[in-house]
């Protein structure tokens, strides 16, 4: 992008619809409560012919820098630092208050560019506080409604005064190219062609990051980046949107998910907490891979295993992450325990890599890495149709399918119709016949014999074609 603007204002004046009015996709949370939004979230802006990197930011609440509010304000602070040009909204329909004059001081002394606009405008009684805004002393205001889309040329115009025309509109060979959100297209399902392509090293990787309520998700993101890049502290349920992040890794690119926790659903009951659980939801889906992150001194809670169970059956390739193991007192004794559980009670990934962590201290993030790079190469995997019809025969040799109702099943034929999971296809006689456990067999079979494991893995049957079905018999 040719510059990067940040949105700041005090709570409720209608920063995140501006966000996403700019954006055009509805990326982040919008409720009438204020402080919705906490962390700093970037996105791709279009703005009639201007394209620029737009910041969403928190709102200002004076507190103690140990607070929340105080550790929301640095996020914002660091926004500002960031971007080349400030966008201040303020209220027209309520007015001025004195967290507005103080932003506006603040922004003074920054040196850098702002862009004073009065969201709301379309309000009846809103041309006091449009006024009022002249008394800022940061120019005239734009009088803009974000949520009727009104006001955006003037808005525009005002962005590219501020800017200049020179950086507002760089060569075209000079943009750079921004990669696309996450929720933009869903994970590819693969070709069909009956080949076993070799894994690409270098293409760049989508993860999701979730868990339950301060399992440390957050922290552990922002040990991998390095720095502070996400709100993180002792209170419960602090991410609310799904952030991403980039990152490089022995020379290929991240873009990490921070995702809200969730808890179970019976106690999700405010309407903001429902809209987190459904981000975070929506981040899964269109996810490459899915790393679980486990309170180690509280691990497998069956709020754990719902999660893990949710992530096989959308299909996305899991990684498990025990967090906090500085807190653990034997570590090779609980070690032991927590293999043994992960086979007991996740039989659906069987195989799943599990790695323990601290995201305070930084402890097995490397390990932690490679184990997801491992099991998004399972994930990928395709295996040719001979070797698959090879394999089918003596599994059918060494365990023949059940008979049922004094007709035994016979299975015939069976390819891999995608990767991104495994799905595998078998032509047979009856498929309705077909007991869960032999499926379950013959899943089993395939992750051991083709070193498949962890990853979920899907068998459909279809009935075999009768060439002579609907045609009458000769006499």
């Amino acid at each position: 992008m040719s510059f990067t603007v940040a949105i700041v204002g005090r709570p409720n004046v209608g920063k995140s619809t501006l966000f996403n009015r700019l954006v055009g996709k509805k990326l982040a949370l919008v409720d009438d409560t204020p402080g919705v939004t906490r962390d700093r979230r970037p996105g791709a802006a279009k703005l009639i012919d201007l394209r620029f990197t737009i910041i969403d930011t928190a709102g200002l609440e004076e507190s103690g820098p140990d607070t929340l509010q105080g550790r929301m304000w640095a996020q914002t602070r660091a926004a500002i630092d960031e971007a080349d040009v400030s966008l201040f909204v303020v209220d027209a329909k309520a007015g001025l208050t004195p967290a507005d004059q103080t932003l506006a001081e603040m922004l003074r002394r920054s040196g850098k560019p702002v862009v004073l606009v009065a969201n709301k405008s379309e309000a009846r009684g809103s041309d006091g506080g449009f006024y009022d805004a002249f008394t800022l002393g940061l120019g005239e205001p734009c009088p803009i409604s974000a949520e009727h889309g009104q006001g955006m040329l003037d808005l525009r115009d005002a962005i590219v005064a501020a800017i200049g025309e020179e950086r507002a509109f760089p060569e075209a060979d000079e943009v750079a190219v921004t990669d696309v959100d996450v929720r933009d297209e869903p994970v590819g399902e693969g070709d069909d062609e009956d080949v076993e392509p070799e894994y690409d090293e270098t293409k760049p990787l989508r993860i999701a990051v979730i868990g339950r309520p301060n399992a440390g998700k957050s922290t552990l993101i922002n040990r991998f980046l390095g720095e502070e890049r996400l709100l993180t502290g002792p209170e419960a349920g602090i991410t609310r949107d799904s952030i991403s992040v980039e990152w490089q890794w022995r020379g290929r690119t991240i873009k990490m998910y921070d995702t809200a926790g969730m808890r179970k659903k019976a106690r999700v009951q405010e309407k903001l907490e429902k809209l987190s659980v459904a981000d975070s939801l929506r981040s899964i889906r269109f996810a490459e891979l899915v790393i679980i992150v486990f309170d180690a001194t509280i691990p497998f809670e069956k709020q754990d295993l719902h999660l893990v169970d949710l992530v096989a059956r959308e299909g996305r390739a899991p990684v498990l992450a025990f967090n906090k193991w500085d807190l653990i007192e034997d570590p090779q004794a609980f070690l032991a325990d927590l293999r043994e559980k992960t086979e007991r009670l996740l039989p659906q990934v069987r195989g799943i890599r599990a790695v323990p962590i601290s995201g305070q201290t930084g402890y097995g993030l490397d390990r932690l890495m490679q184990s997801v790079v491992e099991t998004d190469r399972v994930w990928n995997s395709r295996i040719s149709t001979a070797k698959l019809n090879r394999w089918l025969e003596s599994q059918q040799v060494q365990h023949p399918p059940p008979a049922v109702s004094g007709r035994r099943v016979k299975l015939k034929y069976m390819t891999q119709v995608k990767a991104r999971p495994p799905a595998f296809m078998i032509s047979c006689t009856r498929p309705e016949a077909l007991p869960e456990s032999y499926l379950r067999y013959l899943t089993n079979g395939l992750r051991n014999d083709f070193q498949m494991p962890g990853v979920p893995i899907r068998i459909h049957l279809r009935a075999s074609e009768n060439p002579f079905e609907g045609k009458k018999k000769k006499r």
